[in-house]
């Protein structure tokens, strides 16, 4: 029976190989998919921008920098149901429709992954291109919550390096003092008991919402934010402690739980969702960072450093590719919200990501892979304007004030012309901005005017396409 057993399973494992080798040759020839990952920190707007690159890719009339579109190689654009069926679907058209109403809307945050398939037809080139049909190219948008991407850097840390971590910048930050403090207190030596390992780890979930809140990225683990129905399990029930603890401790079991959460929660999303993706788009809010203050900058720029290791950047063998062994070939880093400035601070907000980016994005570019760094608005929320006070120019934006509902002309603060200003300080910890005051409002999203054939207003997001998929599609 055991021997029957054992080669039964052999036997569906070797149909599972095949079935999938031979869906993968025939994908990789006849219509041919990429896996495009959506990631980035919380409040970023990666819901906004997937249901914006959508619409602009099925109605392409503001793409004008794809050369496809110029080209008018795309036949048709069309959405096809997901290809994994135990994976939710991207609610494309209950976004588009928040940020289309009469009284437009910003979407729901992103609480679990999702998926679309996106396909496209598209008409052959060249002198021969009329000889040839159409091809398909079908490109599939992973969406998934930052929070969760956050805890990828959680897989080369112990329970040890993580609780001096989050401890050290705890002792920083004047809203951690109660939880810091009823940590401290708490010997790791002490039989485990379960209620007591409960009540810490609530008072260190609100620790988490309230640095959410403040805009500070080091949230791990993302799952205490967002624990879908893992909430109240042992495996969302640990908190950091100092070192200590023999067997049946309160240490010991946290450090049990604290590895349980890498090896049944962040690797099987690793193996089965990340380590899949072929492109990479990671959008960072940079300004709410920057309006957060210097520890906000300097959290931010480690995070991305940290969480681009994951990444596995670089070409695949064409082998290597056909056989699953996927590496992501390119990156593309975009500040979001760049609507909040007028474009003659695009530049500098460029260079502010490039600047925080550079250690990891020189990293990916020696590996091989393609990256790319630009500031963009999925949507447009305002208009530019420019006032005089006390008789200086200022370069505004105008738009609906999220809160009131007002209309409001707003200027940022200037930002500066070389990122340092901005990352030295951060990195030399400094408690505030000294020289400058850099404010940031939340607008609504405009009610939309769009003539037929047109997508979502938007703010290079036709040049963040052509980079991610325009080879594709010419």
């Amino acid at each position: 029976m055991v021997i029957g057993r054992l080669a039964d399973g052999v036997l569906r494992g070797v149909d599972r190989v095949t079935t999938t080798v031979t869906d993968t040759v025939s994908e990789a020839f006849f219509e041919p998919t990429l896996r495009l990952g959506v990631t980035g920190l919380s409040q970023a707007g990666k819901t906004v921008f997937i249901t914006s690159l959508v619409a602009n890719l099925l109605d392409r009339g503001r793409m004008g920098r794809m050369q496809s579109v110029a080209g008018d190689r795309i036949e048709a654009a069309f959405l096809q149901p997901q290809p994994d069926d135990t994976l939710p679907r991207f609610d494309y058209e209950r976004h588009l429709a928040a940020l289309s109403a009469q009284q437009p809307r910003w979407p729901d945050s992103t609480r679990q992954i999702s998926q679309l398939r996106l396909s496209f037809r598209i008409r052959p080139g060249g002198l021969l291109g009329g000889m040839r049909g159409a091809r398909v190219q079908h490109v599939d948008i992973i969406d998934y919550p930052g929070e969760w991407l956050l805890d990828l850097v959680l897989l080369d840390k112990d329970y040890a390096q993580w609780s001096r971590e989050v401890l050290g910048r705890m002792s920083h930050r004047p809203f951690a003092a109660d939880c810091l403090s009823a940590l401290q207190a708490t010997d790791p030596a002490i039989p485990h008991d379960e209620g007591v390992a409960q009540a810490l780890t609530e008072g260190f979930t609100s620790y988490l919402q309230s640095a959410r809140k403040a805009g500070l990225p080091d949230i791990t683990p993302g799952r205490f934010l967002l624990p879908g129905d893992l909430a109240g399990s042992p495996v969302l029930t640990f908190v950091p402690l100092p070192e200590g603890g023999g067997r049946g401790s309160l240490g010991r079991e946290m450090t049990r739980r604290f590895e349980a959460y890498k090896s049944q929660v962040i690797r099987p999303f690793f193996r089965d969702h990340f380590a899949r993706i072929d492109r990479q788009v990671v959008l960072a809010d940079i300004l709410g960072a920057i309006h957060a203050g210097p520890e906000a900058v300097d959290r931010l720029g480690q995070t991305l450093t940290e969480l681009l290791a994951a990444f596995r950047p670089g070409r695949s063998a064409w082998l290597t590719r056909l056989l699953g062994g996927k590496r992501v070939e390119r990156l593309l880093f975009a500040a979001t919200k760049a609507d909040h400035l007028h474009h003659s601070q695009h530049p500098r907000l460029t260079a502010i990501l490039t600047a925080l980016l550079r250690q990891s994005r020189d990293r990916a570019d020696f590996a091989g892979a393609r990256t790319e760094a630009l500031a963009l608005a999925a949507l447009r929320a305002t208009i530019e304007e420019q006032h005089i006070r006390d008789g200086q120019t200022l370069d505004c934006v105008r738009g609906t004030l999220a809160e009131s509902g007002k209309q409001a002309a707003f200027f940022a603060g200037e930002l500066p012309a070389d990122p340092m200003q901005l990352i030295g300080p951060a990195r030399d910890g400094a408690a505030r901005w000294l020289e400058a005051d850099f404010q940031i409002m939340r607008f609504a999203p405009a009610p939309l005017i769009r003539k037929t054939g047109d997508g979502l207003p938007h703010i290079r997001l036709d040049t963040a396409a052509e980079f991610l998929i325009g080879d594709l599609l010419r």
